[in-house]
């Protein structure tokens, strides 16, 4: 049999594909890199237009405590300081998230956290916790809830918090202080040049073709290469043998104003039920410089259908079943290695996925040089 013009072809230039790419390249192998968009980045990809890096599948913040990650990202580009400090919308009242002491001072006017920690406690649920609703109450009890969480949930999930397991609300993040960063991480920050140009430095002079649909066409594929690293939804992989993984996705309408500033802020939440868009985002103020225009998405939540893009897997008991079934029918593939948020149907931010490739790239294909 004639040898293989590629050792690796990587499925998918998201993060996941690119750190493999990237390290595989580096480590004298031969990759090659297919996409199905027209784009390179997956849904971090951003798009220059008048000086704007727009973020067209959502905002996207860099933050992590892992120095080694923080360390590596930065080879690819120089990073601003930006601090997420999203605002919440309720009937035209504004509040601050993640909730802190400026949320607790809008609601009821304290300035001292035992104030707010007394009002929290005489308003928690305490009995059996059987849905997300009772599992809010009991977190954060019922103003947070009613105000800040009760019609964005009911939004996103297009289901009533009473019928929706608790499980999906883990924890809610509450400060009882005035630090208004949405995020812990010591660092944080976006891409000064925008999220794609550190996917052209980790691609370049690596091969990609775009508009490739690889399971139209996978043993066309497959003989190009020794082995494949795929990134794409793992039922698909499988044509749905199992049934389908569900997701939460949503989509987003966006127009450019010919003017200074339209809200302020990056991201607003609106926290209402009535209001169709669960929140808007101002992307010039993820990288402000003052540009002469402005351009805007509103975020709308969708019904989640087989052929619409992906965002958000929903990890109830139901799914975790059907996806441990393509995970043991993955498992058993010699040479093909599934990894990323669509493979490994998995919630991932972006410094976990870079995280997740570094050490797969060790486990499986003994790349140890970063």
């Amino acid at each position: 049999m004639a040898d293989k013009k590629y050792d690796y072809l990587i499925v998918g230039s998201g993060f996941y594909g690119s750190v493999c790419a990237y390290e595989l390249s580096r480590m004298g192998k031969k990759v090659l890199v297919i996409e199905k968009r027209n784009h390179i980045g997956g849904n971090a990809y951003t798009k220059k237009e008048d000086d704007i890096d727009v973020h067209e599948y959502g905002a996207h913040i860099f933050h992590t405590n892992d120095k080694i990650i923080w360390k590596w990202i930065q080879q690819f580009g120089e990073f601003n300081n930006f601090r997420n400090s999203p605002l919440a919308n309720y009937k035209d009242e504004i509040y601050s998230l993640p909730f802190s002491m400026w949320t607790f001072y809008k609601l009821w006017g304290v300035t001292k956290p035992e104030e707010a920690k007394k009002i929290i406690e005489s308003q928690r649920y305490a009995g059996e916790i059987t849905n997300l609703e009772e599992q809010a109450l009991s977190l954060v009890g019922k103003d947070v809830y009613e105000k800040l969480i009760k019609g964005y949930t009911e939004k996103q999930w297009k289901k009533s918090a009473k019928l929706l397991p608790a499980s999906i609300i883990k924890r809610l993040p509450v400060r009882f202080t005035w630090d208004n960063n949405y995020f812990n991480d010591k660092y944080q920050g976006i891409p000064i040049n925008g999220y794609t140009s550190l996917f052209e430095k980790m691609l370049e002079g690596i091969p990609v073709e775009l508009n490739v649909d690889y399971l139209k066409d996978r043993e066309y594929w497959n003989s190009k290469a020794n082995k494949v690293i795929y990134t794409g939804p793992i039922d698909a992989y499988f044509n749905y043998q199992y049934g389908d993984l569900e997701y939460k996705t949503v989509e987003f309408k966006t127009r450019k104003f010919e003017d200074k500033d339209f809200q302020g802020n990056a991201v607003v939440n609106y926290t209402e039920a009535e209001i169709p868009f669960t929140r808007i985002i101002e992307h010039k103020h993820f990288n402000f410089k003052n540009q002469k225009d402005t351009i805007v998405s509103w975020e709308y939540p969708i019904e989640y259908r087989r052929g619409i893009e992906p965002y958000y897997p929903v990890n109830d008991e139901i799914n975790a079943e059907i996806y441990k079934k393509y995970k043991i029918a993955a498992d058993s593939i010699q040479d093909v290695f599934f990894g990323g948020r669509l493979a490994e149907y998995k919630y991932y931010d972006m410094h976990q996925v870079i995280a997740s490739a570094l050490s797969d790239l060790k486990k499986y294909h003994n790349v140890r040089n970063f």
